[in-house]
């Protein structure tokens, strides 16, 4: 799964003005509303959206925030945003929670919250273990979008949730699709979130009937920042894996030519990664079926159109016709 690493952290899209569409920025326009709602706590107020960023781990956490309450205690809301839920995640919730609390020194309430869903079972909303009889626990909250009602983000109001619309309950209907557009493209603080909207759009709506509505061509949709994080993944993993291979070849036998091959090998090695990942976030674990037949490609284009068809395909059944 490509988490948000992904997913979730995010990003941005490469265009003539960057757009900062990153998982900080969207929570960052409504934050009060946002603590408010991943906490059920009312009156809370977002002081400050801290740096995350913890030195100890290579690891980024989406959003931390110092929130207040009415009667002037503070604390940490932690917010950890997943593509899809993985059964590491307990873990890491617990890991994350304890480093805030260290590096802040306040007490931290973590949130979980999954994009997509990937099971049907039951997701741990705590984290346990017992070794020779010395406990640790770690609760934290878990919110899955597919089971928030639609409602909550045109009412509270949270603008955060709009690009998630298609995605949440009951928001899978065209009119529910078109009203969020129309709020997008109305406000300039959030018009950006268009080609994110359109993106999960993709999961519940004709490829051809997303097009009508957004009025641009599906190429805009590979601006999107979930899209290009997908593929900047990939090419990071091919460029290293090319490097790496090319220096080796080219120290061992003194020759330009094993590094370009490596580079190559490595190019072709970072397209069907991403592949692979686009598969499972498009079609889950039934889309990675297709990986043996694509993994016999060797030609750079056509590995990289077939990237292009997963998109914009809308079954699975139609990404097979393509291939």
């Amino acid at each position: 799964m490509i988490v948000l690493g992904w997913i979730l952290e995010y990003c941005l899209v490469p265009m003539a003005k960057p757009a900062d569409v990153s998982t900080k920025r969207l929570i960052s326009l409504a934050p009060d509303n946002w603590v408010r709602w991943v906490t059920q706590i009312p009156d809370l107020v977002a002081s400050e959206i801290l740096n995350s960023e913890f030195q100890w781990i290579s690891r980024e956490s989406d959003v931390l925030i110092r929130v207040q309450n009415p009667q002037g205690e503070e604390f940490l809301v932690l917010n950890e945003l997943q593509l899809r839920y993985s059964d590491k995640m307990p873990r890491r919730m617990r890991a994350y929670t304890g480093l805030a609390e260290e590096k802040y020194d306040l007490p931290t309430y973590p949130v979980l919250i999954n994009i997509l869903k990937s099971t049907n079972a039951e997701i741990p909303t705590t984290y346990r273990s017992n070794v020779a009889g010395l406990q640790a626990r770690q609760d934290y909250r878990v919110i899955n979008l597919w089971e928030v009602d639609v409602n909550i983000a045109f009412q509270q109001p949270l603008p955060s949730l709009l690009p998630f619309v298609p995605i949440l309950k009951g928001g899978e209907d065209e009119s529910t699709i078109r009203e969020a557009l129309q709020i997008l493209r109305a406000d300039e603080q959030l018009n950006q979130l268009e080609t994110v909207l359109a993106f999960f759009a993709t999961f519940v709506l004709e490829t051809a009937l997303v097009q009508e509505i957004m009025r641009w061509d599906m190429a805009v949709l590979r601006e999107s920042p979930w899209y290009q994080e997908i593929l900047r993944e990939g090419q990071a993993r091919g460029e290293a894996l090319g490097e790496a291979r090319g220096e080796a070849r080219g120290e061992a036998r003194g020759e330009a030519r094993g590094e370009a091959r490596g580079e190559a090998r490595g190019q072709r090695q970072g397209i069907i990664s991403s592949i692979e990942t686009s598969l499972e976030v498009k079609f889950g674990s039934n889309g990675l079926e297709l990986m043996p037949q694509i993994a016999q490609i060797s030609d750079l284009e056509r590995l990289k159109e077939i990237l292009r068809d997963i998109i914009t395909a809308n079954t699975l059944e139609e990404l097979r016709q393509l291939l």
